[in-house]
């Protein structure tokens, strides 16, 4: 098992981190992590690059993504993990996430520069190419008019959903995505689902539901998840027998999020690696 700290859920700059996969690999390894998971938003594009990064620094490399998936109102997002990343379903469905988000944030920043000097062109100096672009590019790109402080006050002010700016955006239902993880080999772990109270932001029948089509874990220790809704989920592990997770979240200079704030346990890190079918870890 591993003995140092195992992070299970970090962004690079394929969608809203502002670290290229091998940048954050040599920041994970700085920080003296054992594991980490690249989980880009509807993206395998890091792959590639993170697993030659990891190569002789110590750190395994447990490739991931984090699924945009939607329940009502409520976004929900399904990380996955050790999946196949060339399944035609999944690969699919992620292309079609992508120029969802892409048209979205489109729509969005022609609201706001109705009322903001932001063009389209500002957000894309903010991304890289090939970038899944979405709402944090959108901040990136208003921090850098002057508009907004950082990316957390954008979202607060100028992004929030109360604003008049805010337009949803298209995704699969949280069931859809956790049999399109589960059918391509992965490990389907609902990510941070207890945000603004007790309980999570699926229904307690919508969670059982969850279980019952294939979900396989929780994400528990995370910095948003609410002190009653973390132990509420905790309940809920022990009786489905979920893996249990502990993560950052991080996006480099994107987020407060440190790499390792939260960590996972390793006999539930050996749940999800014997649970995969679709991939393996890559020892560095």
């Amino acid at each position: 098992m591993p003995s140092r700290p195992i992070d299970l859920h970090t962004h690079s700059s394929v969608s809203d981190g502002t670290e290229t996969p091998a940048e954050l690999v040599r920041a994970a390894s700085a920080a003296g992590l054992g594991t980490i998971a690249l989980t880009d938003h509807d993206s395998t594009a890091g792959w590639a690059e993170a697993t030659r990064a990891v190569a002789g620094t110590g750190v395994t490399l447990v490739p991931g993504m984090e699924l945009s998936t939607r329940f009502g109102l409520n976004s929900v997002h399904m990380l996955g993990y050790l999946f196949d990343p060339t399944d035609p379903a999944l690969v699919a469905e992620t292309a079609r996430l992508r120029d969802s988000r892409l048209h979205r944030a489109e729509r969005i920043v022609e609201r706001i520069s109705a009322d903001y000097d932001i063009s389209w062109q500002d957000v894309l100096d903010q991304s890289t190419n090939g970038a899944t672009l979405g709402r944090p590019h959108i901040a990136d790109a208003l921090v850098a008019r002057g508009f907004a402080p950082d990316r957390s006050a954008a979202f607060a002010g100028i992004l929030h959903w109360r604003s008049g700016y805010y337009e949803p955006h298209e995704a699969p239902s949280p069931l859809v995505g956790v049999r399109l993880i589960r059918d391509a080999g992965g490990v389907p772990v609902i990510a941070h689902p207890a945000t603004h109270g007790r309980e999570p932001n699926v229904s307690e029948k919508g969670f059982a539901a969850l279980v019952d089509a294939g979900l396989m874990g929780v994400e528990i220790d995370h910095r948003e998840n609410t002190p009653a809704g973390a132990a509420r989920l905790r309940e809920l592990a022990a009786q489905h027998d979920l893996i249990v997770t502990g993560s950052s979240d991080y996006h480099g200079e994107g987020k407060p999020n440190r790499l390792g704030e939260n960590s996972t346990d390793p006999r539930q890190f050996e749940r999800i690696v014997a649970a995969a079918t679709g991939w393996t870890p890559i020892v560095g």
